[in-house]
This record gives structure tokens, sequence and C-alpha cells, in this order.
């Protein structure tokens, strides 16, 4: 199959791959990466044809571009000779045609003068058509420098022909900057667009994001053409707030609003109070072991994609819907009365965040339609102590891990696909350690339990991860629990308790 260079921005480079590998599945298109490097922004890889390759990228957001693969070497004298012998047969299809030339170099720069000499060197194509730098139906053809970091000397050299562009334009065109409705926990709109293509969103699809807050997650899936809603245990972050500071906007903001702010309201089906161990949505039950109830059929699933940013329970602890203690009649009858009003606020008990994460895995297996996708972010430490625990449901397969870092403290994006039930079968020897029984449930999810009891991540966060440093003095390694351990040798930046200073709500 012809090779084709694609343009990645050097950024998020653990997110990258997987982008492709997740937008190839979506398009339908066979691909092979040939050549791939976290410190280059270059990709080389096998599709079928250049129109597999204008599907395959007019989804991405880390990328710029797809190239046809002209030419490659690592000087100018063997580029020219790689370009005439791969492409020359190539050339006449394009002598007549509006054109332009340009010049990428990275990690490195060239003058004006220079580029021109370079693009002059390539006058033996013989292209005749007039030269348009503006014209967007003209053809574009790039050479590629990839210079060694922190040095001079060339370390590649690529010659190609653009076949198609990305989305990144989204990325602006999203930004929370120019959002009327954001919270300070709303998704950076880069990542929430890239969440929905790791989770194949698409025209037609049902996706669902059960911690929605100001709608990022379901707004990015609605850009993508599927059919968005979510939930929320506080309310009032779906109903939004009054008149907003923003210049030039009035009236109310809310999750609505946003929708109809980029034209999607119709593609946004609403959303709802409620959490995932109090859901009014119908779920196919299962035993623990991942087998269906005795007397019922398993169910395949009705929702497309899951994607959410869980609530890591930093600032205050985790919280289910639900009464620390046993309600009076009275309570309950109060409960019963006010529950439909518009400033009502149910009670909440406290909740494990290990639990939590198993809750999700448990009820996208149970409503994920086969070969549906949940994608969701996961607080973690950076250590190379400690190993990362994934959480793993019989059901479901994990496709990718993705890591964006913040010095001592990093998330993850894990991305899972339902299998299939004849899968389900064919792995059935893996089992999910960390899934508790029912009476380990219980005991975590506790009523009256204090929050850094319930959530590990948020107690070693906040007591600096001493029982960590000792046990690293000793000489012994702390069980994983959920990886959701650190070390800390100085002080916490107050930017990362912004990151991971997610609210309450489950």
């Amino acid at each position: 199959m012809p090779e084709y260079l694609v343009r990645l921005v050097q950024m998020h480079e653990s997110f990258r791959k997987a982008e492709l590998q997740a937008l190839a599945e979506l398009a339908g298109v066979e691909m092979d990466i040939v050549k791939y490097e976290e410190d280059s922004p270059f990709c080389i890889l096998t599709l079928p044809s250049p129109a597999a390759a204008k599907a395959l990228i007019s989804r991405s957001i880390l990328s710029l571009g797809i190239y046809s693969l002209w030419g490659h070497g690592t000087s100018y004298d063997l580029l020219h000779a790689s370009t005439s012998q791969l492409s020359s047969h190539q050339w006449p299809a394009f002598q007549s045609t509006p054109f332009r030339f340009t010049v990428d170099s990275f990690r490195g720069t060239k003058t004006a003068m220079q580029q021109r000499e370079i693009i002059e060197s390539f006058s033996y194509m013989n292209f005749r058509g007039p030269i348009k730098m503006r014209d967007a139906a003209a053809e574009v053809f790039t050479v590629f420098e990839d210079y060694k970091e922190h040095a001079a000397e060339l370390r590649y050299l690529y010659f190609g022909r653009l076949v198609g562009s990305s989305s990144r334009h989204l990325k602006t065109t999203y930004d929370l900057k120019k959002r009327h409705y954001i919270s300070t926990t709303s998704m950076d709109a880069e990542l929430a667009l890239l969440t929905a293509n790791m989770a194949l969103a698409a025209p037609g699809k049902l996706f669902y994001d059960p911690f929605m807050g100001t709608g990022g997650f379901p707004i990015a899936s609605a850009e993508f053409g599927a059919y968005a809603w979510g939930s929320d245990i506080d309310g009032r972050s779906i109903r939004g707030t009054g008149g907003s500071a923003r210049k030039g906007q009035i009236g109310k903001r809310d999750v609505q609003g946003n929708f109809k702010q980029y034209g999607l309201e119709g593609r946004y089906l609403g959303g709802f109070v409620s959490d995932l161990t109090n859901t009014p949505l119908r779920i196919q039950s299962l035993q623990e072991d991942g087998s269906a109830v005795q007397g019922r059929s398993i169910g395949r699933g009705w929702l497309d994609g899951i994607i959410c940013d869980p609530p890591y329970g930093v600032r205050e602890g985790l919280k289910v819907l639900g009464s620390r203690a046993e309600l009076s009649d009275l309570e309950r009858s109060t409960h019963r009365d006010r529950y439909m009003e518009s400033g009502y606020i149910p009670p909440k008990r406290p909740y494990s965040f290990t639990a939590l994460l198993d809750d999700i895995l448990a009820f996208a297996a149970e409503t994920l339609v086969e070969g549906g996708r949940l994608s969701m972010w996961v607080p973690t430490a950076n250590d190379e102590d400690v190993e990362l625990v994934i959480p793993v449901n019989p059901r479901l397969r994990i496709m990718s891990v993705c890591v964006q870092r913040f010095n001592k403290w990093s998330r993850r994006l894990l991305t899972y696909r339902r299998l299939a039930e004849e899968e389900v079968l064919e792995e059935q020897g893996a089992r999910d350690e960390g899934v508790m029984d029912e009476k380990g449930r219980e005991n975590e999810v506790g009523r009256g339990a204090g929050a850094n009891e319930l959530n590990d991540f948020r107690r070693k966060y906040f007591e600096g991860f001493k029982e960590f440093e000792r046990l690293r003095r000793d000489g012994s390694s702390p069980r994983p629990d959920g990886a959701l351990v650190a070390d800390q040798k100085g002080g916490w930046d107050s930017a990362l308790r912004d990151v991971f200073g997610k609210g309450s709500s489950t």
C-alpha cells in the first residue's frame, strides 16, 4: 500500500497514535504505522488510497494534515533522488494545475531566501501551473525538515503532496474562553474533542456523560454528529445560572445555551439529576462475574458511547445520592414533596473513589452496544516506583492508555471497548482483581464514613504521602490500590490543585 506522512502537533504525544488508530477504525480503513516517534511530529503510515487518507485525517484533533509521501532521505541530495524514484510517474498530472510549495522546519528555522532556494531545487519536476499562495484549491507541496534537538544538524527530510486537512481548527472554535457557560472544572475543549474521537462519536450514535457538568463532553460528541445527553448529581450545573459577565452576552447561562451557541441544539437530548448508584436508566442486570442473572438473557446494550471525567474528590469527598443516616417518615415525606422544586438539593452520602471506577465500568458493560466505547479520565501519580493498576471488567477490553502529565501528577485517558458475547467467553479467564464482593462494597460505601477513608487518593494527597515515603525509606513497596499514590519531595504546586480540584458530585 502507498505511504503517507501525517504532520502531527507536538503536544499530547501519548494520545496521537491512539487517536489515529481510533479514527482508522471509525473510517473503516486498513492502516499500518510504519514509523512513529514521540519526539517527532512526523508519522509514516500506509493506507489503501488517497480517499482513505482523507477520511482518516478529517476528524483528527492532534494532526495538521496528511500528505502523500513523494520522497524522503537524510540529506537534500538523497531527498531529490528519492523523489525522482518514488513519484516521477505522478508529476505529469500536476504540471498545469495551480500549486504552491512550502517549507516546514521542526526545531529549525529558515530565512525567506533559504526557503526559496529549497523550493527552486525542485524545478526539475517542471510544474508550469500558476503559483497560488492563498488559493484553497491549489495543490500544496511541502518539504519537511526534522532537526535534531538543540542542534543545527538535520535528522531527516520528507517531501509530500497534501491530501487532506484535519479538524484542528475546532480547538479554536470550541475554546472555553469563548464559551458562554463554563465552570472551574470544565474540560479543555481540545481534550474534550479528542476524547470524543477516542470513543468513536459519529452521526446517528447515542452518547452519554454521567458527570456532564456544563456539558463539555456532550458538546464535543454532538460536533461529530452524535446525539448527546448527560446527567449530574448537582442539577444546578445543568440548569445554569443567571446573567453572564461576558461582554455582549445577556440572558441565562446553562448547558442548553452552550449547545445553542454552537448550533447543536438538534443533537442535545437533555440532562437530568442522577448518579450511577441511583440511575433511572435501563440497564441489563448482570451477576458479579459478568454473567446474566438466571432466567434473563444478556442484552446488547443501547448506548454507543460513554465519555466522562469522574470527580476526583480532592476539595470535598465524593458523594452519591442518599442519606448518611436513616431518615424518619417525616423527612422522607418532605423530600418526596419537594424533589420537583427547581431549587431542591437532594441529600448525599460519602462514597469511595475506587467503587466509583468499578461502578462506571459495570454501568458501561451493561449499557454499551457491542463495540461501543467508554473513554474516561482518571488521576494517578508519576512516580516510577508505583504500578498503575487499571480498573478492568470482563466485558470491556482496554484499547488505549494515554497520559497527560503535570509535574508530580498526571491523569490518564482510559478507553475501553464493549466486547461481543463470544469475545467475553474467549476471555472468561480474565477477572477484575479489584472487584469487591457485596459485603466489601457495603463497607467501603459506609454510611457516615469520612471522606479520606473512602478516597485513598484524596487522603494521600493531603497527607503528603507520608506513608509512601516511610515505606520507601524502609525498603518496602506500598500495595497499589488503583495507582493513586505518589511521592512528595517538595511542596504541592497550587496549579495542580486546580487541575485535580474536582467537585464533590458524582
